[in-house]
């Protein structure tokens, strides 16, 4: 079980380590989100861009639902799909949200809020999608937890009962969704995506980090190839002389996947989120630590100090 924050400790004596990696199961962050929602009613945001990160569990759900809704929408309305004479590109799509943990209620829960009354128009009959799931047991806890919404359009499957020979589920689902699946499932995981082809499959709530994806060797290709729709990473950034918590994060709105920026934002002294810098990727730990050792070297009091010292010795010297 990972922390619910990226805990990133910056001493602004001393040069970073570059070698500190993601914690495992990264998308364990919401320890932050229950903290903002207890000041929800002062914290304002000041960003560059249209999306603003998440105060409440709600608030990220429905961040969450509007990005995967627009981004499936123009695939699976998309008469070109079923068009076998050209092998066209399969829509894949990633999703990482924060949960307080990653028991089977918790996750079971999360996706029916995530997929209940999914807002995606399609002409014709709804869609239908079938959750994937990394075993029996997260099988069994969603189909309990679903029973609530009786006309729901979700199927639950575990990726072992999806053989070859198992075409009932996957023929009828018009995307997948696998959440929480582990580094052992990935083959399998691509054998389903495979015989999915050409509907849209989404990766959700994956329990690895990313930083582990560089070690995935010939696996690596097929986890890059899913396009990060919404995440939100939590972090805790821990300076000599203080403390700051921040956020990296991502949401695409309106399914433009290109057009959207990983932003890395941190909290000011009066409770706003400030954006810091902007990354075209996903930023790895290194370029966070880069950016946030700057800042706190930026802000801290001795820097000041000494900045201040170097502008008098200036101002002196110039009046002379």
């Amino acid at each position: 079980m990972a922390s619910n924050l990226l805990k990133i400790n910056i001493n602004t004596s001393q040069t970073l380590n570059p070698q500190i990696p993601f914690p495992s199961n990264h998308h364990h962050v919401s320890t932050f989100l229950h903290k903002q929602k207890q000041k929800q009613q002062c914290i304002r945001f000041s960003l560059s861009s249209s999306s603003t990160p998440p105060t409440t569990k709600e608030a990220a759900i429905l961040q969450a639902k509007t990005c995967l809704s627009t981004s499936l929408e123009k695939p699976l309305n998309n008469a070109k799909l079923t068009n076998k004479l050209k092998r066209l590109k399969q829509p894949r799509f990633r999703l990482e949200i924060p949960v307080f943990d990653d028991s089977p209620q918790s996750l079971s829960q999360l996706a029916l809020d995530i997929f209940k009354e999914l807002p995606i128009k399609r002409k014709g009959s709804p869609v239908n999608i079938l959750i994937v799931w990394p075993n029996d047991v997260y099988k069994e806890s969603a189909l309990k937890v679903f029973e609530s919404l009786p006309n729901c359009p979700v199927d639950h499957a575990d990726i072992s009962s999806l053989s070859d020979s198992d075409t009932r589920s996957l023929s009828s689902a018009d995307v997948a969704v696998f959440l929480a699946l582990e580094t052992s499932q990935l083959e399998a995981m691509e054998g389903v995506s495979e015989r999915l082809y050409p509907r849209p499959v989404v990766l959700f709530n994956p329990r690895w980090g990313f930083e582990d994806e560089s070690e995935f060797g010939e696996m690596s290709g097929f986890v890059g190839s899913f396009e990060v729709l919404y995440s939100f990473t939590g972090l805790e950034v821990k300076g000599v002389l203080s403390k700051r918590k921040g956020v990296i994060f991502k949401c695409v709105r309106d399914g433009v996947v290109s057009g959207e920026k990983w932003s890395v934002l941190v909290e000011e002294e009066e409770g706003e989120l400030k954006v810091i810098s902007t990354f075209k990727a996903r930023p790895s730990i290194a370029e966070v630590e880069n950016v946030l050792y700057n800042l706190m070297a930026m802000n801290s009091p001795v820097t000041k100090s000494v900045k201040f010292f170097k502008d008098l010795v200036s101002n002196v010297t110039g009046k002379k």
